[in-house]
């Protein structure tokens, strides 16, 4: 659990957006059970073997590198925008259930670090766990149960301090400089 918790506690455009969606309150729920159905997804893929599958395609995996930069930089560049706006989380406009649901889904999957930190990383520590590396990967869900959880509510009940403009724009900032490092950081490797 505690190795799993480590690997996503990060600050990170998928953490960021159920910060986000708590403060805004809106469509907190479906946001939380994607977030958790998709770490435990590629957790299991991970403990399965696909993981090494994937490492053996070292041209897949430079792509992929490639296209999640291009993401990590776009999604870094937004933030950065959103924290130069004077309105801060106001910036943006309340969206409708099925945006927040393919934002979600867009930025959970075409993160390049779920794929490294989890697939690949968490998925050769669970196996070199042996026949007790589904009990490991059953405490790397709980991990992501816990933590999902407890951002999203937490990040409702604190929506009063955490919803000002000056916050955001400081935490926007902070993340898009985080993004666009990861992406320097994930090219260079």
């Amino acid at each position: 659990m505690l190795t799993g918790l480590t690997l996503i506690v990060a600050i990170g455009a998928q953490n960021a957006f159920v910060l986000r969606q708590g403060i805004r309150r809106e469509h907190l729920t479906p946001v939380v059970l994607i977030c958790i159905a998709a770490d435990t997804l590629l957790i299991l893929l991970g403990t399965a073997g696909v993981g090494a599958l994937v490492s053996d395609h070292p041209t897949a995996v430079r792509v992929v590198t490639w296209l999640g930069a291009a993401y990590l930089v776009g999604y870094g560049l937004l933030a950065l925008r959103r924290a130069a706006s004077p309105e801060g989380l106001e910036a943006t406009a309340p969206a409708g259930r099925g945006s927040v649901i393919a934002t979600t889904l867009a930025i959970t999957f075409l993160n390049p670090h779920v794929y490294l930190d989890t697939v690949l990383m968490l998925g050769s520590i669970a196996n070199g766990h042996g026949e007790q590396r589904w009990s490991f990967a059953t405490g790397a869900a709980l991990g992501s149960i816990v933590w999902f959880t407890g951002l999203g509510l937490g990040a409702r009940a604190l929506a009063g301090p955490l919803g000002r403009p000056g916050t955001w724009r400081v935490l926007d900032g902070l993340i898009g400089l985080t993004m666009i490092g990861l992406a320097v950081l994930l090219v260079s490797r």
